[in-house]
């Protein structure tokens, strides 16, 4: 899995680690980034599939 470097601000930082560790949803900071990513790109799908921007290929 390719590794990326991203710069946030402290104030995402801390918020992100609220939801991350025993008491947390995420079991640490990638996992909760991965999982804002999908998020994100299944929304922009369906933004982009209601505006008939999708590709047949990804329908």
């Amino acid at each position: 899995m390719p590794k990326i470097s991203v710069e946030i601000p402290q104030e995402l930082l801390d918020d992100l680690d609220d939801h991350v560790g025993d008491e947390g949803k995420f079991v640490n900071r990638s996992d909760a980034i991965r999982s804002s990513i999908r998020k994100t790109l299944d929304i922009l799908d369906d933004i982009d599939a209601r505006h008939g921007r999708l590709d047949g290929d990804d329908e």
